[in-house]
């Protein structure tokens, strides 16, 4: 290609450009607000992108809350199809919060000691949306709840989230409504309390696995619902791995004991008779 052809710029001259807006660009995602919310409180240069990295994961945890209530409502209705598309979309906002953690493992330990102090107490730990969205799966805690005290929306939040029954809940109704044996004790109990895995239940999952071609919607849900847990998985095995990487085994900001707690998450199951019944197929 001759040199004379190579373009520097691009002709708008016949754009119909709207030099003169209603509402910019700008003014529609109050980048104003969201760019000055990046409050630097050391003089190192890791901290703009500590902070970048964490504020953009609780916007896609947002997103996750958004997606995730919407489904539980469609799924209470008896909407299973648009819920199988909402937990899809929540698959692939888990694919971006895992990908943060690869640019946030380019801090080396020097370079997050040189502001962690800047931290003072505060601590993932503390997320509120991270939170919601755990409980709302089904990893249900109460004492968790406790970090979020000082902050009485927050909390309310939390506490709703808490006490609400979780997606996982919310199928098992489903398939006591499709006329599965699912026992009551699973369908009316005290959602705040933690879930425990049922016999009855994995046999129902037994007969969807089963016979799929009669139950493809329950099949396809009990799929797409492994495949988050399987992303969430991956998200906590990612966050610990690059805590271990930039501080090691040291003690959190937060006060937990760090990768050692981290690791004890990862036998975390929010859907256990999703994960039993591969075993008795």
């Amino acid at each position: 290609m001759s040199e004379n052809n190579i373009k520097s710029s691009i002709d708008i001259s016949r754009e119909k450009i709207h030099w003169d807006q209603d509402i910019s660009y700008g003014d529609y995602l109050e980048l104003d607000t969201l760019l000055s919310s990046q409050n630097i409180r050391s003089g190192s240069h890791d901290e703009m992108m500590f902070i970048i990295i964490h504020q953009a994961s609780e916007l896609w945890m947002k997103l996750c809350i958004h997606e995730l209530s919407s489904a539980m409502e469609k799924l209470k209705a008896d909407e299973i199809g648009p819920a199988m598309k909402m937990i899809a979309r929540i698959a692939r906002i888990q694919e971006q919060l895992i990908h943060s953690w690869n640019i946030l493992s380019t801090m080396t330990p020097k370079d997050y000691m040189s502001f962690r102090d800047s931290l003072g107490q505060s601590s993932g730990f503390q997320s509120y949306q991270y939170r919601i969205i755990e409980f709302s799966l089904g990893n249900k805690n109460a004492a968790m709840i406790k970090a979020h005290t000082g902050h009485p929306k927050r909390f309310e939040a939390v506490k709703g989230a808490l006490e609400a029954p979780s997606l996982y809940d919310l199928t098992l109704q489903l398939l006591a409504r499709r006329g599965f044996d699912i026992p009551k004790s699973h369908t009316e109990r005290d959602w705040s309390a933690p879930y425990v895995a049922s016999d009855l239940v994995e046999a129902a999952w037994l007969e969807v696995y089963k016979q799929g071609d009669d139950h493809w919607d329950l099949y396809e849900w009990a799929e797409k619902l492994v495949d988050l847990e399987h992303r969430f998985q991956t998200w906590r095995f990612s966050h610990m791995k690059t805590v271990e990487r930039i501080i090691g085994y040291r003690r959190g900001t937060g006060g937990t004991a760090g990768v050692h707690y981290l690791k004890k998450a990862l036998d975390l199951r929010f859907f256990p008779e999703l994960w039993n019944v591969r075993t008795a197929l």
